[in-house]
């Protein structure tokens, strides 16, 4: 039997590393994938939206992964109220995933999961007293790079919670990794002041963008990526740039970003906006750097109108 050069190269890194380098996140094969059995999915959802008593902002990220003969899962939630400010919902954190599922989101005892983006997606939380009903998700963006994916998409959404009924929107953030797994493996670099957005636009629909410098999983998800929906029509942003032109100083040796400035241009428009962030939550200190969720609200210009931005704002610095 005739062996490749690339074929005993990945024998060779398996048997010296416990952790592969991340340049097999791009170029592993499905065969190789087979015998390591090392790999990371993650599904996240950010929902924006309002009834009579004001705006909720809900976000949940699913990850789950393999690594061997083992299985993991896991939820991060939050969930804001613009009367009550920041809620404590059950749910975060690691748990069991005893049916070995990553394709899909394995249940827990906090939330259990319905359908799919094809047809629309139900999230129910009856310890949180909470349930997301979602419409089809448009997928909007959807990178390969070897076996590797990151999509994204939005869609209409409602969301039930205590006695309040609210209509709004949703973004969706998938991301599948083969030869990776960040819920049983370290790795360094994987973040470098990532800036995302997960916006709605005047009611009419979303803008999404993240700016980030770090080069691990440049080659899939870029360094800056957004998308704006208007009135059901979604476009990629093109000639993007940002500037976090604003920022605050951190308990730490680094700096929170409190005011984006930027333009791109979609559907041979030319657009203009500026964010602030408000409501910020700061859930990570690592002195170097932060994790923090805010709630941010800007305005998107064009030639003819002033649309009003309000969403969710992700900092991992």
């Amino acid at each position: 039997m005739k062996t490749t050069l690339a074929a005993i190269t990945f024998l060779l890194v398996s048997a010296c590393s416990n952790t592969p380098p991340k340049e097999m996140i791009f170029s592993i094969s499905q065969d190789q994938l087979s015998q390591l059995q090392l790999s990371y999915y993650s599904d996240y959802f950010s929902f924006v939206g309002w009834d009579e008593n004001g705006a909720v902002a809900f976000a949940l990220d699913n990850n789950r992964g393999q690594d061997g003969d083992t299985w993991q899962a896991e939820h991060f939630v939050v969930l804001f109220d613009e009367q009550l400010g920041w809620q404590s919902p059950h749910g975060n954190g690691a748990y069991d995933n005893p049916g070995e599922i990553l394709v899909t989101i394995p249940d827990s005892g906090h939330f259990t999961f319905k359908g799919g983006t094809d047809s629309g997606i139900e999230i129910n939380s009856p310890i949180n007293k909470l349930k997301l009903t979602t419409a089809p998700i448009n997928t909007i963006i959807d990178n390969k790079q070897g076996l590797s994916q990151y999509k994204l998409g939005s869609a209409e959404a409602t969301l039930q919670w205590e006695n309040r009924v609210l209509k709004g929107r949703v973004i969706h953030e998938y991301l599948f990794l083969p030869a990776f797994n960040r819920l049983t493996r370290s790795y360094t670099g994987i973040f470098d002041d990532f800036h995302g957005i997960y916006a709605t636009v005047d009611n009419m629909g979303d803008f999404y963008f993240h700016s980030q410098k770090s080069d691990f999983l440049a080659a899939l998800t870029g360094y800056d990526e957004g998308f704006l929906v208007i009135n059901g029509e979604a476009f990629p942003l093109t000639e993007f740039s940002v500037n976090a032109n604003d920022r605050n100083q951190a308990l730490g040796l680094y700096r929170w970003p409190v005011q984006w400035k930027g333009m791109f241009k979609t559907h041979n428009e030319n657009f203009e906006f500026v964010i602030n962030m408000q409501q910020q939550n700061n859930i990570a200190n690592w002195v170097i750097g932060g994790f923090a969720m805010g709630i941010i609200s800007g305005e998107l210009k064009t030639k003819n109108a002033v649309l009003k931005i309000f969403g969710l704002g992700e900092l991992i610095i």
